[in-house]
C-alpha cells in the first residue's frame, strides 16, 4: 500500500514563528538596528538568544526592551568586539556553551564621511569589522556549530552590494577610499564569504549550513518604536509613508534573516531577502546574483581573508 499523502507544510508566517525552545542563537550587533529585531523575534520562539556587542550598557537596555515585549525571554549579552581580532577566541570561550544552533553575522560599521579609519589591527574599519571580524569569529565558533545537530551560519548582506564589485587588489580601499562604496564592498565580501563557506561545508559533508540573507531597504523612520533603544515620532513616520511603498522598517527587514535561521526548508548556499523587488515584504528565496556566483573571486577573497586574519584555511571546520 502506498503511504498516505503528507500534509503540505504550513506557509511561512512572519507573525507565527515555529518554536525553537532548547536552541541557542548568537546575534552579533543584537543591541540595535536590524540585529535588535532579529533578537526580539528569535526570543519569541523560546530560544536562548545571545546578543553580541561591545557596549554592555546598550546590550542591557536592548534586553530590557525585548523582555518588555517578550515575557520570559531568555537573553544574555556577550561582550564582542569584531574590530579586535585577538579578542575573539576569549569572547567565544566566555559563551560557555557546548553547542551553538546558529550565529547571525549581523554587526556592522557604516561610515558616511572620510577620513579612512583603521581597526587596531591595521585593517580598514568597515572591511575589517564587517567582513574580517566575522570571518575570524567563525573559526572560533566552528566547534560549537559542529556540535549542534543542524546548525547554521547566517550572514547578513546588503541590497547595496548588488551594484558593487570587489577590487581584489585593493580590498581595504587603501588607494581609493569612498565610504559608501567601501561599505557596500564590505557587505559584498560578507556575501561571498557566506556562499563560499557553504560550498566548503558541502564538500566535506558537514551538517552545518551557511545561508545569506539581507533586509532589503530598511529605514529608521518606518521602524516601530522600541523605547529607549529606538523611538520614531509620529511626524517622522508620517513623512516616511510615501517611502513605505518601496522600502520598510527594520522590524520587517529582520524577517528574511529570522527565516534563514528557523525555516527547516532553507538550504545552505541560498540567498533570502524581501519579496517585493528585494526591498520590502515577506521573505523569499532569491536567485544568487551572477557576480556572487563567481567561485574564482570567492576563492581569492577567502585566501586573502585567511592571510589577513591568520585563520586556519578551513576556518576550523573538519
Amino acid at each position: 500500500m502506498s503511504s498516505p499523502p503528507q500534509p503540505a507544510p504550513r506557509p511561512w508566517d512572519v507573525h507565527r514563528l515555529p518554536s525553537a525552545e532548547g536552541r541557542t542563537f548568537l546575534v552579533t550587533g543584537g543591541n540595535a538596528g536590524i540585529g535588535f529585531f532579529v533578537a526580539e523575534q528569535l526570543a519569541a520562539t523560546g530560544a536562548e538568544v545571545v546578543l553580541g556587542s561591545r557596549d554592555t550598557a546598550k546590550a542591557d537596555t536592548a534586553m530590557a526592551s525585548i523582555r518588555s515585549r517578550v515575557p520570559g525571554a531568555r537573553l544574555r549579552h556577550l561582550q564582542l568586539d569584531l574590530a579586535d581580532l585577538s579578542s575573539l577566541k576569549a569572547a567565544v570561550d566566555r559563551l560557555d556553551l557546548d553547542h551553538l544552533d546558529a550565529v547571525v553575522h549581523n554587526a556592522g560599521v557604516a561610515l558616511d564621511d572620510p577620513p579612512r579609519r583603521e581597526t587596531g589591527d591595521g585593517h580598514e574599519l568597515m572591511f575589517g569589522t564587517n567582513h574580517l571580524g566575522h570571518f575570524a569569529l567563525t573559526q572560533w565558533l566552528a566547534p560549537l556549530l559542529c556540535a549542534a545537530p543542524a546548525s547554521r551560519v547566517v550572514t547578513v548582506g546588503s541590497f547595496a552590494a548588488r551594484s558593487e564589485r570587489l577590487d581584489l587588489d585593493d580590498l581595504q580601499s587603501a588607494r581609493d577610499y569612498r565610504p559608501k562604496r567601501t561599505y557596500g564592498r564590505s557587505k559584498l565580501a560578507q556575501m561571498y564569504f557566506g556562499l563560499e563557506l557553504d560550498r566548503r561545508l558541502r564538500a566535506t559533508g558537514s551538517t552545518v549550513l551557511s545561508v545569506v540573507a539581507h533586509p532589503g531597504g530598511a529605514l529608521d523612520s518606518l521602524t516601530p518604536s522600541r523605547a529607549p533603544v529606538h523611538v520614531t515620532t509620529p511626524g517622522e513616520r508620517l513623512r516616511a509613508l510615501p517611502a513605505g511603498l518601496l522600502v520598510q522598517g527594520k522590524d520587517a527587514g529582520a524577517w528574511p534573516i529570522v527565516r534563514a535561521v528557523l525555516d527547516a526548508e532553507v538550504q545552505g548556499g541560498q540567498v533570502w531577502g524581501p519579496r517585493v523587488f528585494g526591498l520590502r515584504g515577506v521573505p523569499r528565496r532569491e536567485p544568487v546574483p551572477a557576480h556572487l556566483a563567481d567561485q574564482a573571486v570567492a576563492a581569492r577573497l577567502w585566501a586573502a581573508s585567511g592571510e589577513l586574519t591568520g585563520t586556519d584555511p578551513e576556518l576550523g571546520f573538519p
